[in-house]
């Protein structure tokens, strides 16, 4: 079906339709297979029928997608398909990492192909779209979500979105397994007060334009086809009914013309934000602000009726939305086949073997050692005696995180597991020691510490359960609960080597005793499937780790939000000023920050070597740099590309990374290793936000971390040719039109 041919169609179809079959088209619905929000109606199939629906969440499967199906196209008087939702955030059957720690691969072509694998596993399942990506940067590990972004650089954020938009939507060759990704959620949700979920937002134009904005303007440069508003307000404007946002810079300025879908019950939410006092006028405000689809609200079926009578909202905007709906229905191909990708029975319950093996290897990728004394690891396959100690030891269903919807935790590999089967000569015990959030002491720690004390090394393995993380899982205290601080402080007083293995959702805040006193650590955020198996190939050695932190790691409670890009201000840090920035409790710095990690690798930088040192607006600098494997292990060497602005209208952070990229170096050989930087990427919002760039000199560092002494340093120098006017250029903040539309995805 062309694109006008459909248009005629869709035009004559509005035409036949009541108001309530309009306002179906724009209800979102939630099946009951999972929950993620308060209960709708008692009968959602009396809902299809009448078609007062238009789309289905939270549901999925051979039989259940039919059968709601065949209601739509034979129960109902237009016949319109309905299209099926899921939060298909890291994958489906089969699943990868949290986006938090896969991340922290720093793996562009991981994060498309496991988008890719994603959808090719959902579409099975009769599921046409995906509440993500999920864009949300966050500097706050207090906030439950902080598992489901990329981390806490907005740049970092921007290319996790062009990845996985690509990957969800145009991955697969096959059409009938392309997923449409929902990006979400516009915008600053990330940045809620005290990390509390749902709370307030308040943020400055500068932090929503350089942080918060710039990866869904990504996403939409990738063709996205749907936006989720956040729950929140920004700055005191509810983000569902935020015209200035939705309306104006969203679909005027950047151009998209996809579907926005409210999250689930935030058009009512609005009357509790007190922006509106009753459902019409919330459901008016939602409307009017560009909101096409309301997600078990209720608001447009039972509200915009009322609101079309008071003149708060045209019968042309209804229009306007159903059309859009059903434009990205034809995208889907539903309309010509509406049971796509359901022509045979969906999988069972097993995730599909190859994507085990992408699982294994994404799990391994996302792994992080931020500290190895004395080279402990890799681990000796002759080792006689292992401990394997604490809640997390044997918890194979935690290691699956949040949102692993069609996630089957018996197939999930724990690191128990993984252990046994990758030191199959080893003697290994295991004592769970202690229960999480639990009572300090349950009886079991004495046999933790024996077992500490008869081993060659304890794998200390503490963390938390993935019902606290995600979604309402907000937390003042992001570090071990009592009960697993009583075990370590027995297991490292035992004096056996320790390794602390972090299985987490979220940067946690340890105490020095803990930090100091463990000789390796291991960040295994959340890895899904395969992460028992991922965290013993990086023990034993079979995978030499190369994760780098995406997120920083406070050292205290009280430096949070701490990031890797501050801002220098006007009196910076000198411990030999005693009127400098600074704690007087603490220093300012991350136990470990944004970058860090280390390999069993050692890899040595040369000097950077560039094409040109002065570049006009147009101009482009070609950068090198050899990175040499100066130790007896092959490795993956991730180096990063920063840049400083010293002198600009506006004060600038300290440090902005630019680019990043991965080499695999065998021993003793060196790779050269290659970054481009254009004028447009030196850009910067000026003080009306838009687009800026100073004659001056720019800083580049290459290195592998954010830290100052892993980082090779050259400087250029920006010349404009304008005869002294500021050129805007193109840049993340350009104001021109972005084509979202999406290729037919049938």
């Amino acid at each position: 079906m062309h694109g006008g041919m459909a248009a005629g169609r869709f035009e004559r179809l509005l035409g036949e339709m009541t108001l309530a079959e309009k306002l179906g088209q724009l209800t979102m619905l939630a099946a009951s297979l999972v929950v993620t929000g308060p209960p709708g109606p008692d009968n959602p199939a009396t809902m299809v029928r009448a078609g007062r629906v238009g789309g289905i969440l939270n549901t999925w499967g051979y039989e259940e997608i039919r059968e709601a199906q065949r209601v739509a196209l034979e129960e109902t008087r237009l016949k319109i398909p309905l299209y099926f939702a899921v939060d298909v955030l890291h994958g489906h059957r089969t699943v990868f990492p949290i986006p938090l720690g896969e991340a922290c691969a720093f793996d562009r072509d991981l994060w498309l192909r496991t988008a890719r694998e994603a959808a090719d596993e959902s579409t099975r399942d009769g599921i046409h779209m995906t509440f993500a990506p999920m864009l949300d940067v966050c500097r706050d590990p207090r906030w439950g979500r902080i598992s489901e972004c990329a981390g806490e650089d907005g740049f970092i954020n921007a290319e996790y979105a062009r990845a996985k938009v690509h990957g969800f939507q145009y991955g697969n060759d096959d059409p009938a397994r392309r997923l449409i990704a929902v990006a979400k959620h516009f915008v600053g949700y990330g940045a809620v007060k005290a990390g509390r979920e749902y709370a307030e937002v308040d943020v400055s134009r500068r932090a929503l334009h350089e942080i918060y904005l710039p990866p869904f303007k990504a996403a939409v440069e990738a063709g996205v086809a749907g936006i989720m508003p956040s729950f929140t307000d920004i700055s005191g404007v509810a983000m569902t009914a935020h015209r200035a946002l939705l309306h104006d810079l969203l679909r005027v300025k950047w151009g998209f013309d996809g579907v926005i879908i409210s999250d689930y019950n935030a058009i009512a939410e609005l009357i509790n934000h007190g922006v509106a006092q009753d459902l019409a006028e919330a459901a008016a405000q939602a409307l009017n602000a560009g909101v096409d689809i309301d997600m078990m609200a209720g608001a447009y079926e039972q509200g915009l009726p009322v609101a079309l009578e008071r003149g708060l909202v045209t019968m042309e905007q209804i229009d306007r939305s159903v059309l859009r709906v059903l434009r990205m229905k034809h995208a889907l191909g539903l309309f010509e086949n509406p049971l796509r990708g359901l022509e045979q029975q969906s999988p069972g319950p097993d995730s599909i073997p190859e994507h085990r093996v992408s699982a294994r290897d994404a799990a391994r990728r996302s792994l992080v050692l931020v500290k190895n004394e004395n080279s402990l690891l890799p681990l000796a396959r002759s080792t006689k005696r292992i401990a394997a100690i604490g809640p997390l030891a044997d918890a194979q269903s935690e290691m699956m995180g949040p949102w692993c919807m069609a996630g089957d935790e018996r197939e999930a590999i724990g690191i128990l597991q993984g252990l046994r089967e990758s030191f199959p000569s080893s003697e290994i015990s295991h004592v769970k020691g202690c229960v999480n959030d639990g009572p300090i002491d349950n009886g079991q720690v004495e046999a933790a510490v024996a077992a500490a004390k008869s081993s060659d090394i304890v794998f200390l393995c503490l963390g938390e359960e993935r019902q606290h993380c995600g979604e309402a899982a907000s937390r003042t205290m992001p570090r071990p609960p009592p009960s697993q601080m009583h075990l370590a402080r027995a297991i490292v007083a035992a004096g056996t080597p320790v390794v602390l293995v972090m299985a987490t959702s979220r940067p946690w805040i340890l105490p020095d005793w803990l930090a100091d006193q463990s000789t390796a650590v291991l960040v295994a955020l959340f890895g899904g499937t395969e992460a028992g198996h991922a965290i013993a190939d990086a023990i034993s050695g079979d995978y030499n780790p190369s994760g780098r932190l995406c997120v920083s790691f406070p050292t205290r409670i009280g430096q949070i939000p701490v990031h890797y890009s501050l801002r220098s201000t006007g009196r910076p840090h000198d411990p030999n000023n005693g009127f400098s920035t600074k704690f007087l409790d603490s220093t300012i710095e991350p136990r470990w920050g944004f970058g860090d990690g280390l390999s069993y690798s050692r890899f040595e930088l040369s000097e950077v070597d560039a094409d040109q040192s002065v570049i006009d607006e147009r101009g482009i600098v070609s950068l090198a740099v050899d990175v040499t494997n100066a130790s007896a292990i092959a490795g993956e060497a991730t180096v990063f590309m920063f840049i400083s602005d010293p002198v600009a209208l506006v004060t600038r952070p300290a440090l902005e990374i630019k680019d990043f990229t991965k080499a695999f170096i065998e021993p003793g050989k060196t790779a050269r290793v290659r970054f481009s930087l254009s004028a447009e990427q030196l850009h910067y919002p000026g003080v009306d936000m838009e687009p800026r760039l100073d004659d001056g000199r720019i800083d580049i560092m290459i290195g592998t971390s954010a830290r100052r002494s892993d980082q090779k340093c050259f400087s250029i120098q920006v010349r404009k040719q304008t005869n002294g006017e500021h050129v805007e250029g193109s840049s993340l903040f350009h104001v021109g039109s972005v084509s979202s539309t999406p290729p037919a995805m049938r």
